[in-house]
């Protein structure tokens, strides 16, 4: 581990918008942040460009960026001490063991930007709309909750659209070229140093907003793997 990584890694430990592997905070997120508003993650959050300009932006709401990675929160975390962002926290762990730091309906929306889209066939379990990630975050969504994908690959919104089809999700907006967009939001004009990298190389952000708003049975994965077996053949 390189030298800068490891102050960082320090560092967290000492910040107090910054929890690692936390125990018993299901259901205690409001007494953390001392109201009752509410809660947005944002997953992989990376950096968190997205946690910290949504908390800036929405300051009678909570935000709270996810990810493994301690050197890449360092410095979202680090702009909100910097800047008394006080309705913004980051939480250090993996995103398979994300219902364990939430309570039932603990959640409003998730923002989903810019993941790996773990492009391998034998990877789609990975992809953090795969259903079997969506069943997590229903264990810890409202009704209805919101769950927004930012990315720039089309194989990631790709699949995304055929698993809130297969599953009968509702999608509350959909597009494959969101900056050709007029009107864009501006939620969608925040950035994050993933977007600006352009990895996909596909020239276009596409964007998702749609709700967990029915049941995910598992057995339907079969039927997901069979659509998938069309994509093409493993790397």
């Amino acid at each position: 581990m390189g030298h800068k990584k490891l102050i960082r890694f320090e560092a967290i430990k000492q910040f107090r918008n910054v929890l690692q592997f936390p125990e018993n905070m299901g259901g205690n997120w409001h007494q953390f942040f001392g109201n009752g508003n509410g809660i947005t993650l944002e997953l992989a959050c990376g950096k968190g460009e997205y946690t910290v300009a949504l908390a800036q932006k929405y300051p009678g709401r909570n935000f709270i960026g996810v990810d493994l990675k301690g050197n890449r929160i360092w410095a979202g975390a680090k702009k909100c001490l910097d800047n008394n962002i006080n309705n913004a926290a980051f939480l250090r762990t993996q995103i398979e063991l994300i219902h364990e730091y939430f309570a039932k309906e603990e959640i409003d929306e998730i923002w989903i930007t810019f993941p790996d889209p773990q492009l391998r066939l034998s990877k789609a379990k990975k992809r953090l709309t795969h259903p079997r990630f969506l069943r997590l975050y229903q264990q810890i969504l409202k009704d209805n909750g919101i769950v927004h994908l930012k990315t720039d690959s089309p194989d990631l919104y790709d699949f995304t659209r055929k698993v809130t089809d297969l599953y009968s999700l509702s999608v509350l907006e959909a597009s494959d070229d969101i900056y050709n967009n007029s009107n864009i939001p501006e939620d969608l004009k925040i950035k994050t140093y993933y977007e600006s990298l352009d990895i996909a190389k596909s020239s276009r952000v596409h964007y998702l907003r749609f709700t967990l708003d029915k049941a995910l049975p598992a057995e339907k994965e079969m039927i997901l793997k069979q659509l998938l077996s069309g994509e093409g053949v493993d790397q």
